[in-house]
């Protein structure tokens, strides 16, 4: 939660949320689970790829509807989109002299903002290649293909129109999931540079709820 002293939003007195709300840590640690599991380990196109992907674009829509009404420390208008304020802050990182803001700090949103419009491009991209039929569907179908069914796939109806725009969402798809992992790793070393910078664990307000006293 934001500290009291926080006014200004320049830095300085202000501490960032100690710990961020419940509805921020789940989405976060939700969606980086699913980008890493259908990045690295689930079967590209398979049933199980279908459903995370479906999980991550309703766990982005939450998270990008509190951005308007969730504590303020979540809301997009704490940590809005300022290349200049992101560059003055790497500078300030370089110097060992970063500051505290009391959502992300200026390059931290740049970086969550990349994040959620790739994740989108992935999604909506899956979306396409799907058309959109649901994971339930999709493994029907798959089971009467299995079952020596193909009056599935024939009805699909595919024409050389909609087979194109396929293949084009194919390719971004794949570029946009390429992406997040890119991001997912320079997220992962800038908190990394930070916490060291700041002397203290970034990761714990994200990972931990309300510390004991």
């Amino acid at each position: 939660m934001t500290d009291s002293t926080a006014g200004t939003g320049t830095g300085g007195a202000i501490a960032p949320p100690d710990p961020w709300d419940p509805l921020v840590r789940v989405t976060h640690w939700a969606i980086a689970a699913a980008v890493l599991a259908n990045g690295l380990f689930v079967k590209p196109g398979g049933t199980v790829h279908v459903w995370i992907g479906w999980t991550v674009l309703a766990l982005l829509a939450l998270r990008l509807a509190w951005g308007f009404v969730g504590p303020e420390e979540a809301r997009f208008t704490a940590f809005p989109p300022a290349p200049r304020a992101a560059l003055a802050h790497l500078r300030s990182l370089f110097r060992g002299r970063p500051k505290e803001h009391r959502s992300h700090n200026p390059l931290g949103a740049l970086m969550v903002y990349a994040f959620w419009a790739a994740l989108a491009g992935v999604t909506l991209t899956g979306l396409v290649m799907t058309d959109a039929r649901s994971p339930v569907t999709i493994a029907e179908e798959k089971a009467a293909v299995a079952a020596g069914d193909w009056s599935v796939l024939a009805n699909a109806g595919d024409g050389e129109k909609n087979e194109a725009m396929k293949d084009a969402a194919k390719e971004v798809h794949e570029i946009m999931a390429n992406l997040l992992l890119i991001l997912a790793a320079l997220h992962v070393a800038g908190v990394a540079i930070e916490s060291r910078a700041l002397k203290r664990n970034l990761v714990r307000p994200m990972l931990t709820g309300p510390q004991k006293r």
